[in-house]
């Protein structure tokens, strides 16, 4: 979507409705064609960080995700901000929001704790300006940074859930309650693939433990 590296974000809005014309049925004199992507209405969902998105997704009537996993400050501004303003269209009748969660799942709350280690040491390293690549994880965060760096890292990562799968379900289900999202973006800064992998089982584990009786009740609330 971006022309040339010198360009601003100033025609973003004008991208996201040429990007959105790519995947409707093609028009016979139309000089650009997508393929395979013509007719096949790929849903869009804009990501922010702060309220633009969340203004251009409410007034183009589309879905809308917030990257909480490390902008969380702006999460309930930016929320509310969307559902307010939202505007229906073709594509979303009602507002759809996405909030981001780091997820750090394992069998129990010292391990999972342990690997979250990881993305600490990262957002430290980010918060003392000397962003780098993710590093091992250590077996205990304390003597490695201040009060005001412990405080900082924390705020960034306040949308996280860290823990067993019974506190990682607990975590994960009062973000939702809190937000009212309708779905969740899970990622997961650890060090290990294959502790990544299985972070993700935990969380979908989770998530289904928390969507299954929600949908029994409200069937509205399936798409979460």
């Amino acid at each position: 979507m971006r022309r040339n590296l010198a360009s601003s974000g100033d025609t973003f809005p004008q991208d996201v409705l040429e990007l959105q014309s790519y995947f409707e049925p093609a028009a016979p004199d139309q000089a650009l064609q997508a393929v395979p992507g013509a007719g096949a209405k790929v849903p869009l969902y804009l990501l922010g960080s702060s309220d633009f998105s969340a203004r251009l997704a409410a007034e183009l009537g589309l879905p809308f995700a917030f990257a909480s996993h490390f902008a969380p400050e702006y999460l309930g501004v930016a929320l509310a901000l969307y559902r307010e303003n939202f505007k229906p269209s073709p594509a979303l009748d009602r507002p759809h929001a996405m909030i981001g969660v780091g997820v750090f799942a394992a069998e129990s709350d010292a391990e999972a704790e342990r690997l979250f280690t990881s993305s600490q040491l990262q957002f430290l390293s980010m918060v003392r300006g000397r962003p780098g690549k993710l590093p091992p994880p250590i077996e205990t965060m304390e003597d490695r940074w201040s009060a005001a760096e412990r405080a900082a890292v924390q705020e960034r990562t306040r949308c996280a859930a860290v823990g067993s799968p019974g506190t990682v379900r607990e975590r994960l289900e009062a973000l939702l309650a809190e937000t009212g999202a309708d779905e969740i973006i899970a990622t997961a800064q650890i060090y290990d693939h294959a502790a990544r992998l299985r972070s993700f089982e935990i969380a979908a584990e989770a998530l289904g433990e928390i969507v299954e009786p929600t949908s029994a009740r409200n069937p509205a609330a399936a798409g979460r």
